[in-house]
Order: C-alpha cells, then sequence, then structure tokens
C-alpha cells in the first residue's frame, strides 16, 4: 500500500471485525524475552572483559612446617620385655614422661650387681697399671744406679790400668839398669880373666867377679819374671775394663727390657681398662633405656605395641606421638607443566576440608571460606605420584578473619589454588578451551612479556 490518498482507513476498527489480523501482532511476552534475552547476552559480552586472575589448583592435607612438629614414632634404643604402660591413647604428655617400662631380655645383664662388680674390674685394672707404672719407675733407677756405676767401676778399671802401665814401665826401667849391671859385670868379670892369668889381680878377686857376674845374672832373671807379671797384670786390668762395661751393658739392657715389658703391660692394662669403662658406662646408659620417655610434648596418638610381658626388639617403634601446638603448613600437589610459575612467596587461597566454602578462584576477594597462605617451599624433585610438592604456610600479614581455624588437625585435606595473574576473562576462556598454561611471560617476566605482546 503506497499511502496516496488523503483518507485513512480506520485499522482499529477493522482489526476488531477480522479476527485473523489479531494473530499477526507479536506477543507482549515475546518482546519480553527478547529484551532479556539482549539484556544476558550484553551482560555476558561486558563480563567479558571483567578481569580474571589466573591461578594453579592442587589438592594436598595439612602438615607441620618444620620436621620436629610432624607425628613421629617413639622408639626403643634396647631390646626388651615390656613392664609397664604408663600411658593411654589421647594421653598428654611432657617432655622426659615416662612412656614405657620395659625389662632386660639378654644373659649379659640380667646379674642386678653387673655394674657393682665391672667397677670392681675397673679398679683391680687401674691398680694393676700403677704397680706396672710403680715397677717402671723402679726400673728407670736401678738402670740410673747402673750408669753410675758403670762410671764408677770404668773409672776404677782405667786408673788400674793406668798404674799396671806405670808399673810396667817402672819395671821395664829396672830391666834396662839390671842388664846394664849385668853387661858391666860380664865385662868386669873378662877384664879379671885377663888381669889373673897375667898375674895382675889375685884369685880371690877373680872369685869375687864372678860371684857378681852370678848374682847379676839372677836379678836379670827375676827383674824378666817382675816385668812379666806387671805386663800380664795390665793386660788383666785392661781385660777387667772391657768386661767391666760388658757387664754393665748387660744388665743395663736387661733392665731395659724389663721397662719394655712392664710398658708393654701398662698400655695393654690401659687398654682393657678403657674396655672396661665402656663397658660400664654403656651398662649405665642401658639401664637408663629401660625406661621410655617422650623427647617432647605432645599427645600420644596410638600405641604400636600392646601388651605385659611381650618382647620388643632393638629400634622398634612403640606409640606415635604429636608434638603439641605445630606450626601447621599444606602439603599441594601441583602438576609439573605448572612448577615454572610458582616460586616461593606466591600467595595462595585454601579450601580446608569441613570448612564450608563458596570459591571463585578467578575472583578471591569474593570468595567465602576460604583462607590465605604463602608458598615458603618449591621441591626440587617429583613426588612418587609425579607431582611436585610446595610446602603452604600461614599469612602472617594477613588479617585476622583469615586465620586459619585452630580446630585443624595434621592430615586433613586441602583444596589449594595458587594465585597468578589478571587477566580478562575472555582470555582465560580462550586459554581453557585451547588447553594453553597460564600467561606465563606476563606473570612470572612482565618485562619481556609486554616486549612479546608488542611484537
Amino acid at each position: 500500500m503506497l499511502n496516496l490518498s488523503k483518507q485513512r482507513v480506520n485499522i482499529p476498527a477493522i482489526e476488531k471485525e477480522v479476527n485473523s489480523l489479531n494473530t499477526l501482532h507479536s506477543p507482549k511476552t515475546a518482546r519480553i524475552v527478547y529484551r532479556w534475552i539482549l539484556g544476558i547476552v550484553i551482560a555476558l559480552l561486558l563480563v567479558m572483559f571483567l578481569p580474571w586472575q589466573q591461578n594453579i589448583n592442587g589438592k594436598g592435607y595439612v602438615t607441620a612446617l618444620t620436621p620436629q612438629d610432624r607425628p613421629q614414632n617413639v622408639q626403643n634404643a634396647v631390646a626388651g620385655q615390656i613392664a609397664r604402660w604408663n600411658v593411654r591413647e589421647g594421653d598428654y604428655v611432657k617432655k622426659g614422661d615416662t612412656i614405657l617400662v620395659i625389662t632386660e631380655v639378654k644373659d649379659d645383664y640380667f646379674d642386678p650387681q653387673v655394674l657393682v662388680r665391672t667397677q670392681e674390674q675397673i679398679q683391680a685394672k687401674t691398680d694393676g697399671i700403677a704397680a706396672y707404672k710403680a715397677k717402671i719407675e723402679a726400673t728407670d733407677n736401678q738402670i740410673a744406679a747402673l750408669r753410675q756405676g758403670l762410671q764408677f767401676s770404668l773409672e776404677k778399671a782405667r786408673n788400674k790400668v793406668i798404674q799396671s802401665q806405670m808399673k810396667v814401665r817402672s819395671d821395664s826401667a829396672d830391666m834396662v839398669a839390671i842388664n846394664r849391671n849385668f853387661q858391666i859385670a860380664k865385662e868386669r868379670l873378662d877384664r879379671a880373666e885377663v888381669m889373673y892369668k897375667e898375674g895382675t889381680i889375685s884369685l880371690v878377686d877373680l872369685e869375687t867377679r864372678r860371684l857378681k857376674l852370678q848374682e847379676d845374672q839372677a836379678k836379670v832373671v827375676a827383674q824378666t819374671q817382675k816385668l812379666s807379671i806387671s805386663r800380664n797384670e795390665l793386660i788383666n786390668a785392661r781385660i777387667e775394663l772391657s768386661s767391666v762395661e760388658a757387664d754393665y751393658r748387660k744388665d743395663i739392657a736387661k733392665a731395659f727390657s724389663d721397662r719394655s715389658t712392664a710398658l708393654s703391660s701398662v698400655a695393654e692394662g690401659e687398654s682393657e681398662l678403657s674396655k672396661l669403662q665402656t663397658k660400664y658406662e654403656n651398662i649405665r646408659i642401658r639401664r637408663d633405656q629401660y625406661v621410655v620417655r617422650s623427647p617432647q610434648d605432645g599427645y600420644v596418638i596410638k600405641t604400636l605395641k600392646a601388651g605385659i610381658g611381650e618382647t620388643i626388639k632393638e629400634g622398634e617403634s612403640i606409640v606415635t606421638l604429636q608434638p603439641r601446638q605445630p606450626e601447621l603448613a599444606v602439603e599441594l600437589y601441583v602438576k609439573a607443566m605448572d612448577l615454572s610459575l610458582i616460586a616461593p612467596g606466591r600467595h595462595v587461597r585454601l579450601e580446608f576440608d569441613g570448612w564450608p566454602a563458596l570459591q571463585f578462584s578467578g575472583w578471591p576477594g569474593t570468595s567465602v571460606g576460604t583462607f590465605g597462605g604463602s608458598v615458603a617451599v618449591v621441591d626440587r624433585v617429583n613426588s612418587k605420584n609425579g607431582q611436585y610438592r610446595l610446602l603452604i604456610k600461614t599469612n602472617q600479614r594477613g588479617n585476622e578473619n583469615e586465620k586459619w581455624p585452630e580446630q585443624l588437625r595434621i592430615g586433613s585435606g586441602v583444596n589449594g589454588f595458587v594465585m597468578l595473574q589478571d587477566v580478562p576473562i575472555w582470555w582465560e576462556i580462550w586459554r581453557q578451551l585451547n588447553g594453553f598454561p597460564p600467561d606465563y611471560l606476563a606473570d612470572i617476566l612482565p618485562e619481556e612479556g609486554e616486549k612479546e605482546a608488542k611484537k
């Protein structure tokens, strides 16, 4: 219809007369639905540009931050037989409190007087060592006396040798004089013989000179024997000098041998004494180990042995002890592909089992019932499940409402979210659909990420 005529048609009147025309109008409900859909689409488009904080989720459980705060098994140091229990499961014990008392099972320690007897052995061995040391001192004195006696005897023997030498010299001089007299007497006799033949002297004078020659000859023989005796005495003196030194050297060597034997006995005795002292201390310490004590304040979680009279081995676990007031932490496990995005100090949101929570991982500020934390440790090797472990500690600078519940127990389950970089929602949806990891460059290396984005 070109609407060229100035005459108008009364359309409402016609619509009342023709019912089929009413069906050609859009119903009011459709217009409302259209407006709602349009509004929702616009809202979704606007939401796509809202900021979304990327995160890495993981599961784990509550633990203690330091090893001494984690549950430990209390073990006995020596083998024994259970005599008495002093605790029950759930009891609170202080450091040094008695947990268990055991009795001896080795026959080497059955004697109740074993410490006294070992001490007596130590005292006897000490006295023996003292006696050997006294013997060494006496031997040293004996050696000193022998050396002094050697000097005196050597001096005496040397003097005797000198005296013998002087006597030999004296006798030799006498021998020379007597031989000279003998030669003179012989010459006089020869002259007397000639003179007697000539008749110059009488027979009496000749006989007198013959007698004198015989006397001088006898003196020569006597002096010769005397000189031989003096020489023999000199030889004997020299032999005595050598024998004196040899005899004393022998006695001194024997004294040194006795001293070495005594020293060896002292060393052997000190070795045995050290073994006995070690044995004594081991027995004393072993008796102290009959009482198994708590290593620190805590709660008895579970007894691993039961009954009275049961035999337990050395180093066997007896009870499990949970230290009092541990510094709680969370062991969170993440995939290897996400590990490069995590560094110590990263903020983490935690959802503990048993505490109702409404978690919006991308909007941590709107989450309800979650608690804050920070990454303390990132393991350098993977765990048995192929994932990497994170240790999450409480955020000390957080507000009062984010303090971890006091009712938390070690071993409780935890869901955690390591918070990363803020990105638009459309970017996060696109990343999730393509299976890409979070924005590494923009998160870890912001400057490098900007350069990459400009390229």
